[in-house]
């Protein structure tokens, strides 16, 4: 498959799942939330890195490290709009409107950068350099919250579902 062709699919995949993780947030933010919830999107992504076991996905540790490292920088935003809230002795995420701007500014940032990144490396390695940016994104994000649903939850009886109940 030639590089325009795939770049283009995988704009058009990146512009889907970003509009996805949108409505999805927004839909779960009227429902109250637990940590499993909350721990269970890094867990599943994690088993993204089982690309590495095919060696043309490989790319350099600096620039992996790099990816990483930009990742947790650029989760700040998201950290700084999720806030949590207790009602009816339940957690909730408090929806933001800013948090679909950041969303949608951070994909027009991946879409540039995509372009860039290409020109060094090939697309599948620009690929595996993206999933370690969204995983850098992804686990301070959700351990920030995590952090934050303890704080509300600890020193109560029962605060919703718990990690070890069925939720």
């Amino acid at each position: 498959m030639p590089n325009a062709v795939a770049t283009v699919i995988g704009t058009v995949i990146a512009v889907v799942f970003a509009l996805t993780v949108i409505f999805i947030r927004l839909r779960a933010s009227g429902r109250p939330t637990n940590a499993r919830k909350i721990l269970i999107p890094p867990v599943m992504m994690s088993t993204g890195f089982l690309m590495y076991i095919f060696p043309f996905t490989r790319e350099r540790l600096a620039y992996a490290l790099i990816a990483f490292v930009v990742g947790c920088l650029l989760s700040y935003p998201l950290i700084a709009t999720s806030k949590m809230f207790v009602r009816d002795n339940l957690v909730y995420l408090h929806r933001s409107k800013a948090f679909i701007y950041i969303l949608l500014g951070l994909l027009v940032l991946r879409l540039i950068l995509h372009s860039v990144v290409e020109q060094y490396v090939d697309i599948y390695q620009t690929g595996s350099l993206f999933f370690d940016l969204a995983f850098g994104m992804l686990v301070p994000w959700r351990l920030a919250m995590f952090v934050q649903y303890r704080r509300l939850t600890q020193g109560r009886d029962s605060v919703g579902p718990s990690v070890e109940s069925k939720a």
